[in-house]
């Protein structure tokens, strides 16, 4: 499972935990996760984000 940030606020989507908030399962894979959905943070799209690698 990745995990996704947000560039513009840091917000960090976790593939493993999804968003159950908003609907998005865990283990929804970033493909997955609707092209028109939001960061609930501050409201990018999913463009804004990137894959990140936690070390």
């Amino acid at each position: 499972m990745r995990k996704w940030q947000c560039i513009v606020c840091g917000f960090i989507y976790e593939e493993a935990n999804g968003l159950p908030e908003e609907n998005i399962a865990p283990g929804t894979a970033w493909e997955d996760v609707p092209s028109d959905w939001l960061c609930p943070e501050c409201g990018a799209g999913k463009q804004d984000f990137e894959m990140i690698e936690i070390v």
